[in-house]
């Protein structure tokens, strides 16, 4: 298993290399995952959307991927579904069951002791289990982990600093990728993973700053608040993201998701321009992020 120094060499050499623009080396990666995968999803509405999103991304790749629950709790933590009734909780019972290959869970704020009690259900009825953990935007583009949540703060996210916004999403990674760490570690083995979508996220911001985004002018036309809940365009980063994780490969060349339909005032033609832009961001930074399970462990 990676060993902390280990991977702190890998993250800064992958993240200098992401830095600079430059894919991974194929054999630096692990090999795609050629089997549909059964997944199940715990989340709130900056991850549920997720759930059918790679559903649809999956099936365009040819993939048997199937669906096997969600559950949608509003501004939940990981505990929330955890504490759901047991007799109505379907999460514990397909895990019990042994239905999902997959978990995908999303917490806000750490400390989320329902992670590791998920991962330990989950692995102990199908030790072959992947648990992908989402690292978000952050909610009104600061790291402040309090509750309750604070959805109402007046935000302007056209005036965000995002170097700001980079170290603060960093501190929220860093204690993600900790958390995630320390279950591996005394599962003894790399179950749970990271999926990088606020790195994401932030890349995707710069860009638009900078022109580059077809049919995305200004930062707020990635939210429609000030808390942050994700337009389509932001859904769908988060997405490939996950896709890429998920499945160990790039969601290059998929076609143009329907989510898009929304965006009644961007062409068809800037439409694939930013489809294909968001797959790119997606699997360059999932491949470049060591915690993401994609790359091969450093010797």
């Amino acid at each position: 298993m990676n060993t902390p120094a280990t991977l702190f060499v890998a993250s800064a050499l992958c993240l200098s290399a992401f830095a600079r623009g430059e894919s991974p080396a194929t054999n630096d990666l692990l090999p795609p995952i050629t089997q549909g995968l059964r997944v199940f999803t715990c989340g709130h509405s900056f991850h549920v959307f997720t759930y059918h999103q790679v559903e649809q991304m999956a099936v365009a790749a040819g993939l048997q991927h199937q669906v096997v629950g969600l559950s949608s709790i509003g501004g939940s933590t990981v505990q929330k579904h955890w504490d759901v009734a047991d007799d109505k909780n379907t999460a514990k019972a397909a895990l019990i069951a042994g239905k999902a290959d997959v978990l995908t869970l999303s917490p806000i704020w750490l400390p989320d002791d329902a992670i590791e009690k998920f991962v330990k259900l989950g692995v102990k009825h199908n030790p072959a289990l992947r648990v992908l953990v989402q690292e978000y935007w952050m909610p009104n583009d600061e790291y402040v982990p309090v509750y309750p949540l604070q959805t109402k703060k007046v935000v302007d996210h056209n005036a965000t600093d995002l170097a700001k916004l980079r170290v603060a999403n960093a501190a929220y990674a860093k204690d993600i990728e900790d958390l995630v760490r320390g279950i591996n570690e005394r599962l003894g083995k790399a179950s749970v993973v990271v999926v990088p979508v606020g790195l994401a996220s932030i890349t995707l911001r710069e860009k638009v700053i900078a022109g580059q985004v077809p049919g995305v002018k200004a930062q707020w036309d990635l939210f429609r608040d000030n808390w942050g809940h994700a337009k389509p365009p932001l859904q769908i980063l988060s997405s490939y993201c996950h896709y890429a994780v998920m499945y160990r490969r790039s969601p290059e060349g998929l076609p143009v998701p329907s989510a898009f339909s929304l965006l009644k005032e961007v062409s068809d033609a800037d439409k694939r321009a930013l489809n294909q832009l968001l797959q790119q961001i997606a699997w360059q930074t999932v491949s470049h992020y060591p915690m993401a399970g994609v790359m091969k462990a450093v010797p």
